[in-house]
Parts: structure tokens; sequence; C-alpha cells
């Protein structure tokens, strides 16, 4: 008797017409079959194993046919979270230096670092336990790393429709504007520009800190918060006691 179409025949069918352009050239698929009533093997008989076929698929996914069955696997895309991390002080402060930390919400106790951590890269605003350690020398913004220092480097102003700068950490030293602390905040200024606050700062998507050439608190680009950052002084970056009792004094 002629054997019913199955739904695995249906599936197997449309696996092949899905991924017929990417198979191999001869590749073998016919060692599919489907269960029929009859034809299992007699008593006393041991059956051959299941086939299992692998063949090339479009990228990122793999198909294998096992006991007889084909499924396609879906495989993740490599991470491009960036390159590796440094190394640098830690958190016990080195004499000359300074944490430096968000002083208003929503980053109050988010540290100065770069992505990633002690190496060249993005200014960002994050945990305590990843702070980075900065001092500012002849108008430089350095942080200690291991083996030297980073410089934070200002990305320039193209026009005058640009109201943030970008922040990043180079081997190389900023040829754009000049940092400094007043008080216990960070400034920085540039010749050509006026700023309402030489000490604010924005917080934005990421965490990535950028200069305001704004007001600080009026017009705060969609996606940002206003911030200003402030030098600390203290032997250990931080402890979860501290950050509770801070906040409190913050209400």
């Amino acid at each position: 008797m002629k054997p019913l179409i199955s739904t695995a025949d249906v599936f197997l069918v449309n696996v092949r017409n899905e991924l017929k352009p990417s198979l191999k050239p001869n590749t073998d698929l016919s060692g599919y079959s489907q269960c029929i009533p009859g034809t299992a093997p007699p008593a006393g008989t041991t059956a051959a194993p299941p086939s299992t076929t692998a063949t090339a698929v479009p990228p990122q996914s793999t198909l294998v046919v096992t006991n007889n069955l084909p499924t396609v696997t879906i495989t993740p895309p490599p991470s491009t979270t960036g390159g590796s991390a440094g190394s640098g002080p830690g958190t016990t402060l080195q004499s000359g230096y300074y944490w430096i930390r968000a002083v208003a919400a929503p980053n109050f106790h988010k540290y100065l670092q770069t992505k990633p951590v002690y190496t060249t890269g993005l200014a960002i605003l994050e945990s305590y336990t990843t702070a980075g350690q900065f001092q500012v020398v002849d108008g430089q913004l350095v942080e200690l790393v291991s083996g030297g220092l980073l410089y934070a480097v200002v990305s320039a102003q193209t026009d005058s429709s640009v109201t943030k700068l970008a922040l990043t950490f180079s081997t190389s030293k900023n040829t754009y504007g000049t940092f400094a602390w007043s008080g216990d905040a960070l400034t920085w200024t540039v010749s050509g520009i006026t700023r309402p606050n030489n000490a604010a700062w924005l917080v934005c998507a990421n965490q990535q800190l950028f200069i305001n050439l704004g007001s600080y608190g009026y017009m705060t680009p969609e996606g940002c918060s206003d911030q200003t950052v402030s030098l600390l002084e203290r032997t250990q970056v931080e402890t979860d006691a501290n950050i509770f009792l801070d906040s409190l004094l913050q209400r």
C-alpha cells in the first residue's frame, strides 16, 4: 500500500525548498525515511544506527539531519563590545590623583572611567568598582593607567548647531581646549566658544560623557541628563555604606 504523506514529509520538502540555494553540491538527504507499519526489523536483529549529516546553510545558521529529521539551529553573531580592558591602579587612590564623580541624580555616585576600562575609549560615568584616577596637568585631563597616562580628548565643534562635544581617552594629548579645576569641579574652556557654565556636562546613552555647550538644565538634548562632576580625594573609592549614607544626605 502506498504510504500517506506525513507532516515530516511536508517539513522536509519545505526545508529543502528554503535552503536549496545554500546546500553544498551533491548533499545527500536521502537518508530520510518514515516509519511504515510492517517495516520494523525482524526480532533478534539490530537496526542500523540513525544517520547524522551536516551541510552548509545561510550564514549564522546550521542544518543538521539527526535521526533522519532535519533541524536548523541559529547561531548568534559574534560580540562587538569593543576592545579589551587594560590595567590600572585599582580601588586605592594613588598620590597626586583624584576620583571624579557625578554629584547629581540620576548619576549620583557614578564615577569617571574609560570604556573599555583602563584603556583608550569613550569617557563614561559608571560604577565605583571600575573608577579611574585622574589629575589635571598643564591643561590636560589625564588618567593613570599601568605603564603611563591616557589623555582626555575633546571632539571639536564643527558648527554652531553642535551643542555637546564627545570626550574620549587617547595616548595622544588633547589639542582642543583646556581642562581645569574650579574649586572641586572639573571645567573645560576653549578659545572661540563662550559657555554659560564651564562646569556643565551631559550624560547620554550608554552613560557616555559629553561637554555641554548649552546652559545647565535648559534645553537638555533628548536622551541626556545634565551633570556636574567633581574631584574626590579619598583613599578608598567607595563603599556601599558610603553610598547609602550620602543618599540620605541628598534627600
